[in-house]
């Protein structure tokens, strides 16, 4: 599947199969890669028949054996000897290639590794010689020196990210180390997703893929259709702009579809990614050395993240948080508050502002914002909070009115509006009102998960008309998007994927998931998955097909850039005033900046994108400028240097087929 090698797991050789086989039929038009993890069953060697058999029907197939020891990461219970016998006879099977990890080649003689080779070229099998780090990212090139005398067909240097700026010392080792090697590098964890996506660019031969979700092999591996059709990897190159969600957690965040979706729909070459972390210091190295083109930022990084930039919305000022950020050519970055368009743009499509009477339930962060956007379009806002001191204080704040519970049934209102987790899945509070107290002409939940809340379905019981938080999650961020690219969101498709994804959440869990207003149910449309074939049946074949994987079957995205570089411009001539940057920032700028611009160049590297971040003081880099991390020259893979050998199932001497089943 293009640049993607899809892990096939199961509980016996029949589950793994059936399994392969669907994953197969999905990508036959150019043949799929697999890899089959025999460690999960009970007795691989038993079962080498059945995958010798499935092989040898399916030509247009090519397989990875892997039986991993439990020394590493695997759960094989056998010694290395019998982890040996098995992969052997995997590779007289049929499989292409086999996984063995450093660990078990390093505790053979050099008579027994070498047996084992000769075994493998008998039969026309590449070895991958694996290293997986379950605790941290560290000596990546003490890793690489450790790997390379044994001189495998590939190698696979698997770490664990900490940190985002992990995924940066990854893409940093590819670069210097992929033009050497075919080489695969992947960060493991739900902070190392820029590797999985972004690895290939940097030198990564293949990315690493569940086959559907919930069956990932290693944390944070994310599911080969995510890979193909979200993140749209076959595509990814070196002027491939990046975008992301940052905040913890951000996991299971709708933003990526929502806004991957939108690159596709209106021909942008980025890529939206979850960032998940809980510190800003280790953003806003990422931001700096990737770069990152674009944040939507969310908890709890919202109001902390303010002193870092140069300018913000006056929204986003008074407010005190931002929840959107764009860099500029230049490296600085500009903050926006976007949750207060995608509460007001709703309203507003319904009922005038001015002199509405609305009731905001909550006096956290989302009702700050829905206060301060309201009081200022003109409402006559009241707040309505657990704890009513609260509830005053923003009231003075925002210039509202604070409200007690016991005066909300005998008061109407044209709005009210939840602002809490309430209803929300996996709280325990459904619902702040009771339905005598729901006196309103519009009930707005900012809860989108499930969509139909107790609120809504409460609501929708006594006709009131109802807006789902699913509208205003899709309004803020097509806010983000036109603010990224300079281009009108396409919000309708944003609204349909979301709603999709809800609904299909909610058939997982069981919990009915409803259409929002307008909203339809329809699934999204299908995206090509451009050239899905990195390899054929023999090793020769499997570096011409890689190179030919390295270039995407879709045509890469054009004429975008210039858009991108327009709109953070205008950003940084329209913005507001500057806010005081901390002293311990500025003596980080004055003590680090030499540094972090040597380091810049050490790792730079061809054909980088045109809006690439221009030294401090200097004009805009031209078209041709140098990339950061993770860009090699053109974006595209390289082909493995394997000498060609003879195909593997190739007719005999009378021009018939070998059987599965004979000698080899």
């Amino acid at each position: 599947m293009g640049r993607v090698c899809i892990a096939i797991t199961g509980a016996t050789a029949a589950e793994m199969l059936a399994k392969a086989d669907d994953v197969n039929r999905a990508g036959s038009r150019a043949g799929t890669f697999l890899e089959f993890r025999l460690d999960l069953l009970e007795r691989p060697l038993a079962a080498i028949r059945q995958f010798r058999d499935f092989l040898y029907e399916r030509s247009d197939l090519t397989a990875i054996a892997t039986c991993r020891r439990i020394a590493g990461g695997g759960k094989f219970k056998g010694s290395s000897n019998a982890q040996l016998e098995i992969l052997t006879e995997a590779s007289a099977a049929g499989f292409h290639l086999v996984d063995l990890e450093i660990e078990t080649a390093e505790s053979l003689t050099k008579a027994q590794f070498s047996a084992f080779r000769e075994s493998l070229a008998a039969h026309n099998t590449g070895l991958m010689l694996s290293s997986h780090d379950f605790e941290s990212t560290r000596d990546l090139d003490k890793t690489y020196l450790r790997l390379e005398p044994y001189h495998p067909d590939f190698m696979k240097v698997v770490s664990t990210a900490k940190h985002l700026a992990d995924n940066i010392e990854m893409m940093r080792f590819l670069e210097h180390r992929s033009d050497r090697a075919n080489l695969v590098g992947i960060c493991m964890g739900e902070q190392g997703s820029v590797s999985r996506v972004l690895g290939v660019r940097a030198g990564s031969i293949f990315a690493c893929a569940a086959a559907s979700e919930g069956e990932e092999t290693g944390p944070g591996q994310i599911a080969a259709r995510a890979l193909l059709e979200t993140y749209r990897i076959d595509q990814v190159e070196a002027s491939t702009r990046v975008y992301g969600v940052a905040g913890n957690p951000v996991r299971h965040s709708l933003s990526p579809i929502m806004q991957n979706t939108a690159f596709r729909r209106e021909t942008v070459n980025a890529v939206f990614l979850p960032l998940e972390t809980r510190k800003l210091s280790d953003l806003l190295k990422l931001v700096d050395e990737l770069p990152v083109h674009g944040l939507a930022v969310t908890m709890p990084l919202k109001q902390e993240i303010l002193p870092y930039l140069a300018k913000t919305d006056p929204l986003s000022d008074r407010i005190g948080a931002c929840n959107t950020v764009v860099r500029s050519q230049d490296g600085r970055l500009f903050g926006f508050n976007t949750d207060v368009g995608g509460i007001t743009r709703p309203l507003e499509r319904r009922l005038a502002l001015r002199g509405a009477k609305v009731l905001i339930l909550g006096a956290g962060g989302a009702a700050r914002a829905a206060a301060f956007g309201l009081v200022d379009k003109g409402a006559e806002v009241f707040i309505l909070n657990r704890t009513h001191e609260t509830a005053q204080q923003l009231a003075r704040q925002a210039k509202a009115k604070a409200i007690r519970r016991e005066l909300v049934a005998k008061t109407h209102f044209d709005v009210i509006l939840n602002a809490t987790p309430a209803g929300m899945t996996g709280q325990k509070l459904a619902s702040i009102l009771e339905p005598h107290e729901l006196n309103a002409r519009i009930v707005f939940d900012t809860v989108y998960h499930p969509i139909d809340t107790p609120l809504v379905r409460m609501a929708r019981e006594k006709g009131t008309t109802v807006i789902t938080g699913v509208e205003m999650f899709v309004q803020q961020g097509a806010r983000q998007f036109e603010i990224w690219t300079g281009k009108p969101a396409p919000e309708e498709e944003m609204m349909r994927v979301v709603v999709h994804a809800l609904r299909r959440r909610g058939n997982e869990a069981g919990i009915g998931a409803a259409s929002s207003q307008g909203t339809s149910g329809a699934t999204p449309p299908a995206v090509s998955d451009g050239n899905r074939g990195p390899f054929r049946k023999t090793l020769a074949s499997v570096g011409a097909k890689l190179e030919e994987a390295a270039t995407p079957g879709l045509r890469p995205l054009r004429g975008t850039d210039a858009n991108h570089a327009r709109s953070a411009d205008s950003t940084a001539k329209n913005g507001p005033k500057k806010l005081p940057v901390p002293a311990s920032r500025k003596a980080e700028k004055g003590t680090k900046s030499a540094p972090k611009k040597a380091a810049s160049a050490s790792i730079a590297r061809k054909g980088a994108s045109p809006a690439r971040r221009a030294p401090a003081k200097t004009a805009p880099v031209p078209p041709a400028a140098t990339p950061k991390v993770g860009r090699k020259a053109t974006g595209k893979g390289k082909a493995p240097r394997i000498p060609p050998v003879a195909k593997k199932n190739t007719p005999g001497k009378d021009g018939r087929k070998k059987s599965p089943t004979s000698k080899r």
